[in-house]
């Protein structure tokens, strides 16, 4: 398809949007007045500049209060409507937005409506121009695109087409089923925009939260879908309000873009495919599929010299044991169960890298995947880089991408078994079984974001990882909100939590300030009896966050729970959460001020969530230890 996008979707000036625009892929873009006006330069030279950076000129808007007017006011409007076209005729647009009418002043009658856009139609037609017309949410008396159609059915200009916008439709819960029954050809352009689900007035939803496909909580598949089987063939197109896209690097925004509608299109597809349907008359994008995943096989550490021997001391404390050494490299292998954890010292690395710009933190995540090579195409045809680390003789080669952020996910072979990853890489221990503290596996990884992370960090793990994104929450830190949300894949053997924090004084950003940008922050490790594991850990050292005895003392009030149990969840300082399908009890070590710590956590029958309701219990007792 052709992809496009809307210019107000990017942070900086024109120019910047351009550039980042044509760096990421796409084929136009949809020019959005107030950045017009706001540009140092003639439409003529627009132009040049957007067919310099191959760019097409798709759309210009908006035109706005236009149909269904008193006659003054109508004429006064196409006095308007040719000096827009002056503009679009020299830059290069073939074709202007006309959004529904938000007047005090506009009738409710579709057919002085139909008559006034039929007018605009011609008037357009004649200088070899066409106009569309989008039914906005917030329209005074034209909000739903079946009005906005029979608006345009009535017009009957060929000149005069409709323009299909999901967040309008979606947003409104109207039904997309009968987008699908309007002639494709009368469809001029559509717009993609996604959104959390919000209850708020929809005018400031829309200019404030939209995001793009696959962030939020719309079925803009369903919708491209419906768009498709009409027999639509123009542009694809993602027009974007959010505050955070304001502030973000325009170029990475404009990647996560691009991602977006691959992904979208891909998703589309697959669907069709599946339900044995036509091909659509565009092709659409068809990667790699989404991979298999099968569980986190490795942790991989960044640390030098002087931090390496502390961690490992840690990683002892908390019952893993030191199994092997690197034949070539300053890198140390040390297991639990089925935990793998490697710290990587090794100078002028990745790692190393990483360490100078973070401290002692997880540069890389292992990913079982059932078909490795394929995991990291798929990765790069969705808009992420390949990393190839340099191997000596006899070396495992990994397949590795860039994920946001800067570190690393490794895609190991589905097939390939521990010992086979690490064995022709390291000198390791036969002694190598030890019983340890009972951790037996890796529940999931949280990580802190900035907050113009999370949403790409959510379309990564969506688009590449093949990862579904859960229930957005907000949780209470004592100095502000932080937001998170759980991705996984359908079994739950892979966990990732996003955590996010708009205040600047929560641990969480304060966290991301210490280490220049977004890391793990903690480590959920499983384990079958926490109690049991709890007290091997105690004995061993390990200092895990006090929670005050209040939490305890109210447990009884929220769930029924037995006396002696609640006092043997009081005596190990272990939190407990319930679902209707299990329960969670789970433990955090004290990670002080450095920011990164453990969670030992034990599930029982189907709980499926993260103790979100035990947060701001964490989270005051961390800002205490501060």
């Amino acid at each position: 398809m052709h992809r496009s996008i809307a210019t107000v979707s990017l942070s900086g000036t024109l120019r910047q949007k351009l550039e980042a625009i044509a760096a990421a892929g796409f084929d136009g873009f949809e020019l959005f007045e107030a950045d017009f006006i706001n540009f140092n330069g003639s439409a003529a030279e627009l132009g040049r500049i957007a067919a310099d950076l191959g760019l097409a000129v798709d759309l210009y808007q908006p035109f706005r209060d236009f149909e269904g007017m008193p006659e003054a006011q109508f004429r006064r409007s196409l006095d308007r409507a040719e000096r827009k076209f002056d503009v679009m005729q020299a830059m290069g647009a073939s074709l202007m937005l006309c959004c529904s009418n938000t007047s005090p002043l506009v009738r409710d009658d579709p057919a002085l409506a139909a008559a006034q856009l039929h007018e605009l139609a011609e008037r357009a037609a004649r200088r070899g121009l066409r106009v569309g017309f989008e039914a906005l949410a917030w329209g005074r008396v034209t909000s739903l695109y079946g009005q906005a159609w029979d608006i345009v059915r009535r017009a009957d200009h060929p000149a005069l087409g409709l323009i299909l916008d999901s967040f309008h439709t979606l947003s409104l819960k109207d039904d997309p089923a009968g987008i699908a029954d309007i002639p494709g050809e009368k469809i001029f352009f559509l717009q993609m925009a996604d959104a959390p689900l919000m209850a708020m007035d929809v005018l400031q939803w829309a200019r404030h939260h939209r995001s793009f496909p696959g962030q939020g909580d719309f079925d803009c598949v369903s919708f491209l879908e419906k768009t498709l089987q009409a027999g639509y063939t123009g542009p694809l197109s993602l027009e974007i309000f959010n505050d955070v896209f304001r502030e973000t690097p325009n170029r990475r925004t404009a990647v996560d873009a691009m991602r977006s509608l691959l992904w979208l299109e891909s998703e589309v597809r697959e669907r069709l495919a599946a339900a044995a349907r036509p091909a659509p008359a565009v092709a659409l994008f068809d990667p790699p599929p989404v991979p298999t995943l099968s569980d986190i096989g490795f942790i991989e550490f960044a640390a030098d010299e002087a931090s390496a021997p502390v961690l490992g001391a840690q990683f002892e404390q908390l019952g893993f044991r030191r199994i092997g050494q690197h034949r070539s490299k300053a890198v140390t292998l040390y297991r639990q169960g089925d935990i793998h954890f490697i710290v990587n010292a090794q100078p002028d690395s990745f790692a190393r890298e990483r360490f100078a710009l973070h401290g002692t933190s997880v540069c890389a995540l292992g990913l079982h995947a059932g078909d490795a090579q394929r995991a990291a195409e798929r990765a790069v045809a969705m808009c992420s880089l390949r990393h190839d680390s340099p191997l000596g003789p006899g070396e495992t080669a990994v397949p590795a991408i860039v994920a946001p952020g800067g570190n690393l996910v490794h895609f190991i072979p589905g097939e390939m078994s521990s010992a086979a990853l690490f064995d022709a890489d390291f000198v390791l221990d036969g002694q190598a079984d030890a019983a340890g503290a009972g951790l037996r596996g890796i529940d999931h990884v949280a990580l802190g974001l900035a907050v113009d992370q999370q949403d790409t960090w959510v379309l990564f793990s969506r688009a590449v990882l093949g990862l579904m994104p859960g229930e957005s929450l907000e949780l209470a830190d004592p100095f502000g909100l932080v937001r998170s949300r759980g991705v996984a894949n359908a079994d739950r053997s892979v966990r990732l939590v996003l955590n996010a924090s708009p205040s600047q004084r929560t641990r969480t950003a304060r966290t991301l300030t210490r280490t220049g940008g977004g890391a793990v922050h903690h480590i959920a490790l499983a384990c079958e009896d926490i109690f049991a594991t709890v007290d091997r850990l105690r004995a061993a050292g390990v200092r895990f966050l006090p929670i005050s005895p209040n939490y305890h003392d109210d447990l009884p009030t929220r769930l029924d729970l037995g006396d002696d149990f609640v006092e043997r969840l009081r005596v190990a300082g272990v939190l407990f959460d319930r679902s209707p399908a299990g329960d969670f009890l789970h433990i955090y070590t004290d990670g002080g001020e450095q920011g990164f710590f453990f969670e030992i956590v034990q599930r029982i029958g189907g709980y499926d969530a993260y103790g979100a309701a035990n947060a701001a219990a964490r989270m005051a007792a961390q800002a205490q230890q501060a």
